[in-house]
């Protein structure tokens, strides 16, 4: 297997409690994920240094899923949070690690993510692509300040 990396850097205008809680909160991780074209289904979340996770993205124009699951190694609350991934898939083996980093900044919270050992199967280019939209999905759950009614 390859070390296929990707690392991503924004800058997000919320605040790194209202970013961190976007990881943290299984419907609101569950509707920014996933890349454009897929849904995602959370069967396990357990936000917690050694919680499990399980989920499931599944292409909504064909119906086709692909599980996986992984294991929190650390979590900083409004900080840092580090995870491992898993494919059930035995044609995408290996053990992914996803770093992000969050920084209070004037305007919001730098965001950085570092994903490293995906597998060879998947071009690092379309990992990429897919972080990228997952990360306009992220922005555009937080950024808006919603008042209560």
């Amino acid at each position: 297997m390859e070390s296929n990396s990707v690392s991503l850097h924004r800058v997000i205008q919320a605040s790194p409690e209202k970013v961190f809680r976007a990881f943290a909160d299984p419907i609101a991780h569950a509707t920014w994920l996933p890349p454009y074209g897929f849904v995602c289904t959370v069967q396990q979340m357990d936000f917690t240094e050694g919680g499990k996770f399980r989920m499931t993205f599944i292409n909504f124009s064909t119906g086709n899923g692909h599980s996986f699951g992984g294991t929190y190694l650390e979590i900083k609350p409004n900080e840092f949070i580090k995870y491992t991934d898993t494919f059930d898939d035995p044609n995408l083996p290996g053990e992914m690690t996803t770093t992000i980093r969050l920084k209070k900044v004037s305007c919001g919270t730098e965001l950085n993510v570092l994903q490293e050992g995906i597998p060879s199967a998947i071009p690092a280019e379309m990992c990429y692509l897919g972080w990228q939209e997952s990360l306009e999905k992220l922005i555009k759950l937080v950024e808006p300040e919603i008042p209560d009614a």
